[in-house]
């Protein structure tokens, strides 16, 4: 189990951990070890999520999920595999937690009457200078 906040826990039978040998340095124990590990989670399909926050989570990994709707999470930065199993899990955490907090609604401003001032007196002086050099190819 995957424990996410005291409310959400994500159940071990929705998450598949697969082993992969890893590339990288380790020498001669490269060859021989499955250290990669492939964590692979649908969210669509998971019953730990209330569906207001499954729904915001969907839409922000849009572009991260296989054509087959799995979040597909893989760590092999180090030699072992439990370390790089908890880093699959930490690295899912956040992407949960950064899911469970909703955006705050943008409220539209106005720019102020100095900015909109200062805007339109760098625009007239920018003018001038232009205009000068016209005047003097003229000449």
């Amino acid at each position: 189990m995957l424990h996410i906040t005291p409310e959400i826990v994500i159940p071990s039978r929705e998450l598949e951990l697969s082993f992969a040998r890893s590339g990288g340095p380790g020498g001669q124990n490269v060859n021989k070890v499955s250290s990669k590990v492939l964590l692979r989670w649908r969210p669509a399909a998971s019953s730990a999520l209330p569906e207001a926050i499954k729904a915001r989570l969907l839409e922000s990994l849009r572009g991260r999920l296989t054509n087959e709707g799995e979040l597909l999470i893989v760590s092999q930065r180090f030699r072992d595999q439990p370390r790089n199993v908890e880093d699959c899990f930490q690295k899912l955490r956040g992407i949960i937690v950064q899911g469970l907090h909703r955006p705050r609604p943008r409220r539209p401003t106005r720019p102020t009457r100095g900015s909109h001032e200062r805007r339109h007196q760098q625009k007239r002086r920018r003018s001038e200078t232009k205009a000068a050099r016209k005047r003097l190819r003229d000449e």
